[in-house]
């Protein structure tokens, strides 16, 4: 099928309505019903303190808090360069540290209230552990300074204050990088127009809301606007930008009869378009909950790092704990042994590691949608590692799936050729499949009016049976033929078979009158296709109803080895199953109905040009335009998905091999001491760069 036919053929995805609530840049006003982009598993520890408060905000007033605190206390109990102090300038630095604890660590404590009463301690504990800890403490030191001055105890103010202000600039940056991880879902929700003219039934043209639009309603869109809901073209024709919906960076011609998106941008044309889908029925709203319902899913390697952020405040708080003991017996210094314990604490927080995934997969999927990649279940990223076989339905995969006449054969004299393609017209009028439409176009160009069919029925894998005309009619496949042993001289339809062409029998009372040729165009990127996953050493194989002749034709054009013809739906899966049970990974691609079994069973499931809803139902990829090359650049994108993840989980995680025992003090007897303030840069750090290192994620040709 066309990829245009097909946007607007899932009005019905009831699994993928919002489950969120709408963000301040939502489409209200647009009648969608777009949720926050939210950030999924990514945030579990800290989508809680995103609504407690703004971090840029509390960033900036804690700073200014702990600059006093900076210059008025000194740093591990050493007075630097630029400090000072004056009477009374402990009272201020202790009320100044009593109020950005509660401020500025206020999300980092609500969230380890959180992950506690959820029983899966983390990140927020751990930050929540450090930052109070350091508190506590200093509050005792300031009361044993003042009742024992000639005691002193060293307090940890300046360590707190410094803490917590490059905590908040770390998760603030990081809170930037998932939004701009985001961007295409932001720059999606601004593809509508606020304002729509639309056609009265006077016929005059009046200016109304958006979201005031309705199904079926007229609408005229002028060179240069935003078309702005799926529609069916009435009158005029045009060129459309499709570029921002489906990634197509050409000009599509469209003309009366087509259809048209909701969010691309009109050429030189104006058209009338009668509405077919508005807010979620619309194929840019379908794009967005497909986008965000990816970002919302979890990995596998996202559950590994769940497990590894778990384990890791398990190590550090045995690390932290046992280094406080440790330390306390050697020196007998409490506060020396403190200070392990909390830059333990501090450096081993996990944030970075809860993030290093699912900032990958925000990027990516972003990534992909902008290229009409849309991504429904995110382990089909990381299961196109190993991938040995592609399985490809023919038709609409391969082929254009855009059949035309190409000859009429009679096996009797009964009827002529014009009353043959009325009885045939008849069946096939009220079919939607590729030959359908070929043939119904056909009869059109043809000004044959088709007879009219009762007690339609389908034929699964064969063809349509009816009545017409009092007598019971069959459009059967070859397969079919040969099972009734119906006889067919081959020189009448050998012809037809050397050329690729599909091949309908008309049976009229059991009789067999006539045979019907159609050819499809291949596609003119599936050679190059093919070629390329030769290359990445994946093996393609194609599956088709065809007979063996006509299937071979096409295999052999493209480069195909392993092929198989003559295939009911049953079989594809049957053949998925085959390959599956070789303990290998197997892609199919499919766009039909016919096609839903085998994409539900595959490793991963690709449905192209849009597909049906119960194609994609069944898909883990979507591919909004119907180019076979787009396969290629999803596996060049998970794979470097793949490779950022692995990246990420490193940087996440495995900097904590050095970090801590650096952080327990395993250096101090040459001399080298970590202190809680460089713990904090380097946890700090290893978030940014997992944040950074997630954006520079691209695809071949970005």
């Amino acid at each position: 099928m066309k990829k245009d036919e097909m946007h607007t053929a899932h009005e019905t995805h009831e699994e993928m309505k919002m489950t969120h609530n709408m963000d301040d840049h939502s489409m209200e006003d647009h009648n969608h019903s777009m949720h926050d982009h939210s950030h999924g598993h990514a945030m579990e520890g800290m989508d809680h303190s995103m609504h407690m408060g703004n971090f840029k905000k509390k960033f900036w007033l804690s700073l200014i808090l702990a600059i006093p605190i900076i210059f008025l206390s000194p740093m591990m109990g050493v007075d630097l360069p630029f400090q000072f102090t004056f009477p009374g300038s402990d009272w201020v630095v202790l009320v100044l540290a009593s109020i950005l604890f509660f401020y500025g660590g206020q999300p980092f404590l609500s969230g380890a209230k959180m992950e506690l009463q959820q029983k899966a301690p983390a990140m927020m504990t751990l930050i929540s552990m450090g930052i109070t800890v350091a508190y506590v403490y200093s509050l005792y030191a300031f009361v044993v300074n003042h009742i024992s001055p000639h005691q002193h105890t060293m307090d940890f103010f300046w360590e707190l204050a410094t803490l917590i202000v490059i905590m908040l600039l770390g998760h603030w940056l990081e809170m930037n990088a998932i939004s701009n991880a985001g961007d295409a879902l932001d720059k999606m929700a601004a593809l509508l127009p606020d304002t729509v003219r639309k056609l009265s039934a006077a016929g005059e043209e009046v200016e109304i809301p958006m979201n005031e639009v309705k199904e079926q309603d007229h609408l005229i869109v002028r060179s240069g606007d935003k078309i702005p809901a799926d529609g069916k073209i009435l009158s005029g024709s045009t060129s459309v930008d499709e570029s921002m919906v489906t990634g197509e960076s050409k000009m599509v011609m469209k003309q009366k009869g087509d259809t048209v998106i909701g969010g691309a941008i009109n050429g030189s044309g104006t058209l009338e378009i009668e509405v077919t889908g508005v807010g979620e029925s619309g194929y840019l709203s379908k794009v967005m909950q497909l986008v965000q319902q990816a970002q919302s899913d979890k990995s596998k390697l996202e559950s590994l790092s769940d497990k590894v952020a778990r384990w890791l405040f398990y190590i550090a708080l045995a690390v932290g704990l046992g280094s406080f003991v440790l330390w306390l017996i050697v020196t007998g210094d409490l506060s020396m042994a403190f200070e392990r314990m909390v830059t333990v604490f501090i450096i081993a927080c996990p944030h970075a590691l809860g993030l290093a995934i699912p900032l990958v997969i925000a990027r990516s999927t972003s990534i992909a949608a902008r290229h009409g990649l849309l991504i429904k279940n995110r382990n089909a990223m990381e299961q196109t590692e190993n991938l040995r076989y592609v399985l490809l339905d023919k038709t609409g995969t391969l082929t254009e799936g855009k059949f035309t006449v190409s000859g009429l054969e009679l096996f009797n004299n009964t009827y002529d050729k014009t009353e043959v393609l009325k009885y045939i017209g008849a069946l096939e009028a009220g079919a939607n499949h590729p030959l359908a439409l070929g043939i119904m176009n056909y009869l059109e160009s043809q000004q044959i009016a088709p007879y009219k069919a009762e007690s339609l029925q389908s034929l699964s894998g064969i063809g349509l049976v009816g009545t017409v005309n009092s007598k019971q009619v069959k459009i059967i496949n070859e397969k079919e033929v040969s099972r009734l042993s119906l006889h067919v001289e081959e020189n009448r339809k050998e012809k037809y078979l050397q050329q690729g062409n599909t091949l309908s029998y008309l049976i009229i009372e059991d009789e067999l009158i006539a045979l019907l040729a159609l050819g499809d165009k291949i596609k003119p990127q599936a050679k190059a296709f093919i070629t390329e996953l030769k290359k990445q050493e994946i093996i393609p194989v194609m599956l088709t109803g065809d007979n063996r002749t006509a299937a071979t034709a096409v295999a052999e054009y493209l480069g195909i080895d392993e092929f198989y013809s003559e295939l009911l739906p049953e079989n594809k899966e049957e053949k998925i199953k085959e390959y599956l049970s070789k303990n290998e990974k197997v892609m199919m691609v499919g766009d039909g109905i016919n096609d839903a079994p085998s994409l539900a069973r595959a490793t991963i499931g690709v449905a192209i040009g849009a597909g049906t809803d119960v194609a994609i139902d069944s898909a883990d990829v979507v591919l909004a335009d119907s180019d076979p090359m787009d396969i290629i650049r999803f596996l060049d994108l998970a794979k470097q998905t793949r490779r950022k993840m692995v990246q990420n989980l490193w940087w996440g995680a495995g900097y904590n091999i050095f970090a801590i025992p650096l952080a327990a003090g395993i250096l101090a007897p040459i001399g080298f001491i970590l202190n809680p303030a460089v713990g904090a840069v380097l946890m700090s750090l290893s978030t940014i760069i997992v944040a950074s290192n997630a954006m520079t994620l691209r695809v071949k040709g970005e």
